[in-house]
């Protein structure tokens, strides 16, 4: 089988322009942002524009598309006002994603800036239950990614995501996505085929095959355990090329698509020497 593979994509010019790009860089999966990634809000998606997405999608070799939230939002903000503002784009991020049928949007759980790690997992599950509740039978699945815990970061545990998935009333609607320069920051090792065995053992226990759908392919820039989000190309930073080799050959996420988040300049010719990368160490 053929595994799903590409990378974040820009949507410069319109969301469909980035069906162009990926189809032109030969990729089968891509994340996009329905929106400007440094913006609260965004004007409405655009008709025409929403019906040409579907099309291009539609005729493309494209079988795998996830958003990513804007950077913004912190579903556990301490301060009342931007916890408002961020509920408030996650669920204008999800409306975005069910229009253009996306299924997955992708996002960091919060950070809880002080009121502790209890608190703040309780917060992000009560504003992904809002968010549910203001989007009654959308098909946009809520895509918790795992963080290195940065600062007061949440979601560097494994602990962190099932409690959170615990918590929230409409399981099904939740997913999750592996960042391997994240775990890898935030303590799990993934490097020897032993240590990348019990890191994937301990998550499936933890939180279950079943819920993952995505993975973000980045080299870490930082050590183990930095708590550090650095990324770095593959096999240049410090997860290295034999780390990779294990994801690529566990059979187990042959159908989990793998998305490069590494630096890359406009034409994206990095996330092609990249995806080469990937595919060489398929054995």
């Amino acid at each position: 089988m053929i595994q799903l593979l590409g990378a974040h994509t820009s949507i410069s010019g319109g969301v469909s322009t980035a069906i162009d790009r990926a189809e032109k860089l030969g990729f089968t999966a891509i994340q996009i942002f329905t929106k400007n990634n440094n913006r609260w809000f965004a004007k409405p998606l655009d008709e025409n524009e929403i019906r040409l997405f579907k099309t291009k999608w539609e005729n493309s070799g494209i079988k795998f598309i996830v958003s990513h939230d804007s950077y913004l939002i912190n579903l556990c903000a301490k301060d009342k006002t931007i916890l408002e503002k961020s509920r408030n784009a996650f669920v204008d991020e999800l409306e975005r994603c069910e229009a253009l049928g996306i299924p997955y949007l992708n996002f960091h759980p919060g950070s809880h800036g002080g009121q502790g790690e209890k608190d703040g997992l309780k917060i992000i599950a009560e504003s992904i239950n809002i968010a549910h509740e203001k989007t009654k039978n959308f098909k946009v699945s809520s895509m918790l990614e795992l963080t290195a815990g940065q600062g007061t970061a949440l979601g560097y545990k494994f602990e962190h995501i099932a409690k959170i998935i615990e918590m929230v009333e409409e399981k099904e609607r939740m997913s999750v996505c592996i960042d391997t320069a994240h775990i890898f920051a935030a303590g799990y090792d993934i490097r020897s085929p032993q240590s990348y065995k019990k890191t994937m053992k301990e998550f499936n226990q933890i939180i279950g095959f079943e819920r993952l759908k995505c993975f973000h392919m980045n080299d870490s820039k930082k050590e183990l355990g930095s708590k550090v989000d650095r990324h770095e190309h593959i096999g240049k930073g410090f997860i290295g090329l034999e780390g990779f080799a294990n994801i690529m050959n566990d059979k187990k996420l042959r159908k989990i698509p793998k998305i490069l988040e590494t630096p890359k300049g406009k034409e994206q010719l990095e996330d092609i020497e990249n995806l080469k990368v990937l595919k060489s160490l398929i054995k």
